[in-house]
Parts: structure tokens; sequence; C-alpha cells
């Protein structure tokens, strides 16, 4: 046995208890410490813009042919406040526990060691399945630029992976500026699109898709009828999935309690506002039945099949910077959940190791083969994402449920941000988000029972192995205790 295994091999502690859990000494946590003050509430709103943005430039227009114009507007403003509800919970919270562990945390303290593991493992299903899915997008956009003569294809997939993990491993602060910068020039883009495209808005493209006679409710608005609004959920979350990913920034970030809250509203009001230009301005340009099923809706859009514009060859080349920002954004939020849960012995702790950089290298690199595996084994960028999604929607519901648990349990807990509206926020963002999950049923049947099979692999890890060695003084897990600890001296 080596001496890093000997380092972190579980002892005695780890094994005996009947909580499950056992001291580790400093050195341990010393080895598994992040950048501290490396982020800035810019940076973080950059990053949290950074999550959503590849969504903007496609994906959502897909919603289009489940539930028409009508369908996919209202399953938006749906999806819209439901992440809004979410995201002020999620203020409220990386306040109480600013930890890189972020919905996992929540959940640990609201819901115990399994409410803990079910969301962070949601969340790692999320920002695994997302990037893999992306790069192929990345692959698509290469080829179809004809950039370097290259065609989509694993030598693509590949090069994206290196070169933006070795960015990361770099360090927290070249990453996050790095992101900003990208994340910028596709905002700009958007933006340059809608004004260019809005000069031409016509309303009577709008609802041009032909309605089913055979839905119910259906018309020229809700052209699969009502329940094509439903169907449309996983599309319209398509315009903000990835926001709720800031919190994991929380260790990195300068003066988390005030940069956190600050940091989401922003990242939130941006994503709306992008939001309405490019739905709108797709639509109304050049019609909701042209660009339904465009792998490129904003370029479709500008020049339908005619020859390209000097706007239109802007705008499909920020949509691969947007997806970039989206791809690299991910890729840190992944391997930060993935380092809390390891840190706090849920997974193998040598995942959560950290480079002299402070970078956890092994949480970028181990999840960035299975990313890359994934989708040079696979090709299918769309399952990959619906099953992102079924994963997204199942922490949704544990995060906004943590909220209301905390809320109600402990209610004198010191809050330095509180949410708007208190439970009937949280509980607004709950109901929507299960609605969301039924929805993904409705959608990729396939990609919803496959994540059910992962999570299912999972929780017998979790059961007969990992929780009989958990982590008690890895930082959220220590939270956890002392909340334990203050309701048994209140009880005595």
């Amino acid at each position: 046995m080596t001496l890093e295994e000997t380092k972190d091999t579980p002892g005695p502690a780890d094994s005996g208890s009947d909580s499950g859990s056992g001291s580790e000494s400093d050195d341990y946590l010393r080895r598994r410490a992040l950048r501290q003050g490396s982020a800035g509430w810019l940076l973080l709103t950059g990053l949290g813009v950074g999550y959503v943005v590849s969504g903007d430039f496609s994906g959502w227009n897909i919603g289009l042919s489940e539930g028409g114009f009508g369908g996919l507007a209202t399953a938006t403003v749906l999806m819209g406040v439901m992440y809004a509800c979410l995201v002020y919970a999620l203020a409220e919270l990386s306040a109480i526990l600013p930890a890189a562990g972020g919905g996992y945390g929540f959940a640990r303290r609201a819901l115990g060691t399994w409410g803990g593991f079910l969301t962070g493992t949601a969340i790692l299903i999320e920002y695994i399945l997302a990037p893999a899915a992306i790069s192929i997008f990345i692959g698509d956009y290469v080829e179809s630029l004809g950039l370097f003569g290259l065609e989509s294809g694993w030598p693509v997939y590949l090069a994206c992976f290196v070169i933006f993990i070795g960015i990361h491993l770099w360090g927290v602060g070249e990453a996050l500026r790095f992101s900003l910068v990208v994340t910028a020039v596709a905002v700009a883009a958007l933006l340059i699109f809608a004004a260019g495209a809005l000069t031409e808005f016509h309303t009577d493209g709008l609802n041009d898709i032909p309605a089913d006679p055979t839905a119910f409710g259906a018309n020229s608005w809700l052209p699969y009828g009502l329940l094509g609004i439903w169907a449309a959920f996983p599309f319209g979350m398509w315009f903000f999935l990835g926001v709720e990913g800031v919190p994991l920034a929380a260790e990195e970030a300068k003066d988390p309690v005030r940069s956190m809250p600050r940091a989401l509203s922003l990242s939130l009001m941006v994503l709306v506002l992008l939001a309405v230009l490019t739905f709108f301005a797709s639509t109304g340009v050049r019609g909701s039945a042209a660009i339904q099923d465009a792998g490129n809706p904003l370029v479709v859009a500008l020049q339908g099949d005619g020859d390209p514009t000097a706007l239109s060859r802007f705008v499909n080349y920020a949509g691969l910077a947007g997806l970039v920002a989206s791809f690299f954004s991910l890729i840190y939020a992944g391997s930060r959940q993935l380092f809390a849960l390891s840190r706090a012995g849920y997974l193998p702790r040598f995942l959560s190791l950290t480079s002299r950089r402070k970078s956890p290298y092994l949480g970028l690199l181990i999840p960035g083969a299975i990313g890359f595996a994934l989708a040079a084994g696979t090709g299918n960028g769309a399952r990959m994402l619906n099953i992102a999604v079924f994963g997204a929607t199942i922490s949704y519901a544990l995060m906004a449920l943590s909220h209301i648990v905390l809320r109600r349990r402990e209610p004198e807990l010191p809050r330095p941000y509180r949410t708007p509206g208190g439970i009937v926020t949280s509980s607004v963002a709950f109901v929507l988000a299960l609605s969301a999950l039924v929805a993904t049923f409705l959608v990729d049947k396939d990609a919803a029972f496959m994540a059910l099979g992962v999570y299912a692999v999972a929780l017998a890890y979790f059961a007969f192995y990992s929780r009989h060695r958990l982590v008690a003084n890895a930082p959220e897990e220590e939270f956890a205790a002392l909340a334990a600890a203050e309701a048994e001296l209140t009880r005595d």
C-alpha cells in the first residue's frame, strides 16, 4: 500500500459508529482545500450566466414541436417562475452554508445523509451528462462552420475536454475569468441577434404550426393542446438550466454570504432578458414552423433557406462561443459537486484531493473521461441532455424541500439573506420541479429510465458502503452535526 493510500484509508472511526461518521485529521482536509477568495460577485454572475447561455443558441426550439408557440411560451414562463423561486431559496441557503457542497450541503442539513446523497447524485448526473452532450454540439458547430476542415467526431470532443479541463487545472481564478470573457461574447451576440431580427418581426409567424385536431384544447396558439404545455416544460428549462450551480463556488468566493445572493439574482435577471429576446426574435422573424427542428435556430431565423448574411455568420460563430461557455462552466460545477461528496466520504475519498494550485484534479479528470467516453461512444447529445434534465429536476425538488424544512424546523437559524415570500416561494419551486420531473417521461421515457438506473447503482453504493464511512469534520457534515447537537440540547 502506498503512502497516499494509507493516508486516505478509512480508520476505525469511519466504520464503527451508529452514525456512520468519523473524524479525519487536519491533514486530510488540508490536502482537500480549495483556493478561497478567488471569485467576486462579477465572476460568480458570469459563471451563472455561462452555465446556461448555450441553451439560448440551440435546444429550446424543439419545444415548439412539443407545444407550439403558445405551449412553449407558457412552459417557459412557468419554468422561469420555478427557477426564480428556486434561486431565491438557494440564495438564503448559500448564505447559511457557504461550502462547496451546494445543493448536497443544503439537503444534508435539512434531510439527513440520505437526502444529501440523493441531491448530490442528481446534481452530478446533470453536470457530468450536460458537458458530454455539449461537446457533441461543439463538434457539430465546428463541422458546419468548416473550421480547420474538421468533422464532428471524437478528436474534436477530446480536444474540448483536454483544453478546457487544462485551464481549470491551471487555477480557479484563471478559469472563471476565461469563462466570463467567453460568456460576455455569447451574451453580446444574443443582443446583436435580437436587435437585427426584431427589425423584421411579424406576429403572423408565431402561430404557423398547424393545430392537431385530435389534441385536447388545440388551437392556433396551442397546436398540440393543453398537454403540449406540459411536454414543453423540459425545453422551457433550457433558458435557465444550470444557474442553480452558482453556490458550488461558495468556498472559492469572496465574502460568499453577500456575493452569492447578489450573483444568483443578477444571473437570473440576465437570463430572463435573454430568454425573452431570443424566443420572440427567433420565432417572430421566420416563424415557429421554420425553426422548430433546427439545430441552429438563430441562424435559420436570420437566413432561412437563403445565403448566409454577415449577421448570420456572426451569430453562427458566437453560438460556438456560447457552447464553449456552458461546457467550460458545467465542468467546473461538476468537479466541485464531486469534490464535496468525495471529501465527506459519500464517494471515494481520493477524488477530492487537490493540487498545489488548489484544483480538485481527479474531480476534473475522471468526470471528463466519463463525459468524453459517453460523447465518443454514443454521439447522442439530445439523449444525454434529457438525462441531465431528469437529474436536474430531482435536485430542484429536493433543494426546494430543504428550504421548506429548514424554515419550519430551525426558524431561529441566523439568515443573513432571507428568501422573499419564505416557504411559499420554495413551495412553488417544489411543485413546479415535480411537474417538470414528470414531463421528462412525456419527452423521452428511455432517458428518464436510464437516469433512474444510474441512480439505483449510486444508491446501492451508498446504502451498502459509503454511508458507514462518512467524514464527520467535512464542512457540510460538521454543519449538520452542530444542528443535531443543538437540537439535543434543546430537548434536554
